[in-house]
């Protein structure tokens, strides 16, 4: 149960801090997550300062410590809980694996946008929409784990 708490207090501490330290950023992160082509991406990035820029490359590492927490908290609060009672094992299964899947999308995001923003890159198109399909596949695990994990505790207060 150790492994659970802490993985979840240090993935809130740094999706707090990131998001405190990202804040400035005009248009956010979110918007440059869902640029799937180079025209929009570009636009983004025209929009920040170069400090802004900056900001942008150095949360990179720290966001890379954040999808390994949520990943294996996302993991350990199903597997290693009693959330989902005697519920579905299937379900349960599918449930262990979204966080850490959804991890892996947005480490795959992390190492596209680094490499993106590097640089004009027009000649390959098919990274920015890459970048952003990885963007969409991790918000639909997240958004999927929630509510799996609704489910699974009504389903527990039901028995």
């Amino acid at each position: 149960m150790r492994a659970v708490w802490t993985s979840g207090l240090i993935a809130l501490v740094l999706f707090t801090g990131l998001a405190w330290y990202l804040s400035p950023l005009e248009p956010g992160v979110v918007a440059l997550q869902f640029a799937h082509t180079p025209a929009a991406f570009g636009e983004i990035l025209s929009l920040w300062s170069a400090e802004d820029l900056l900001r942008y490359r150095r949360h990179l590492p720290v966001d890379f410590l954040l999808l390994a927490a949520y990943g294996a908290f996302g993991h350990l609060l199903v597997t290693r809980t009693r959330t989902w009672g005697s519920g579905s094992d299937s379900l349960r299964r599918l449930a262990s694996w979204l966080l850490p899947l959804a991890a892996f999308f947005d480490a795959a995001e992390n190492v596209l946008h680094g490499w993106l923003i590097e640089g004009p890159r027009l000649g390959v198109p098919f990274l920015y929409s890459a970048s952003a399909a990885c963007s969409l596949l991790k918000w639909v695990l997240i958004v999927g784990f929630g509510l799996l994990m609704i489910h699974g505790l009504v389903r527990q207060r039901r028995q």
